[in-house]
């Protein structure tokens, strides 16, 4: 079982997630259609038999309201764009900032975990100096999420910057320039 909220539509050679990524087809995907897709909603893509199980045992789906129409409809639309060669350019291009953020953050000798994903992890390993750096981008205009003990072990705080195919060389090059003013 995998949850790519965050794969779907940006990872992969065709924005197909993990699975495509890895080569590996679970037998339950979980994603949602608010990241790539810009949608509201979820899904989860399994055999029919684990679809009705979740349909008569999940709380929290028997409690929760149906997608309406406008929203369904959206979402089979962002889905025909990121098959077409519109999503294909985008995710060329979404591989290429994201590149291009890694080089930028290595020049300037700071820590990451290396890979192609779209969720960038910048490594402060301090909790204090996590907090400090977020609110410093924050008042640059530079929205991110830091994480810090509890929900990351101390030593591995980290700051996520999420790069998405809307971000332009300008931006990344903006933010690199931010990054490089923080003195601590």
């Amino acid at each position: 079982m995998v949850d790519d909220s965050h794969g779907i539509g940006a990872f992969g050679k065709t924005g197909r997630g993990t699975a495509e990524f890895s080569g590996a087809q679970p037998d339950v995907i979980i994603g949602t259609f608010g990241k790539a897709f810009g949608v509201n909603g979820g899904f989860v893509a399994a055999s029919e038999t684990v679809i009705e199980a979740i349909r008569q045992k999940a709380d929290t789906y028997i409690y929760t309201n149906p997608l309406g129409v406008g929203d369904c409809a959206a979402a089979i639309k962002a889905i025909d764009i990121c098959d077409g060669s519109v999503g294909l350019r985008r995710l060329e291009h979404l591989q290429q900032r994201i590149q291009q953020f890694r080089q930028g953050i290595a020049a300037l000798g700071l820590e990451s975990i290396p890979g192609p994903h779209p969720v960038v992890p910048l490594l402060v390993r301090d909790t204090a100096k996590t907090h400090r750096l977020v609110q410093y981008l924050f008042d640059q205009g530079v929205l991110v999420v830091g994480l810090t003990f509890p929900v990351v072990p101390r030593g591995d705080e980290t700051i996520r910057f999420q790069i998405n195919a809307a971000h332009t060389q300008a931006d990344i090059d903006e933010v690199l320039k931010i990054l490089s003013g923080f003195k601590g």
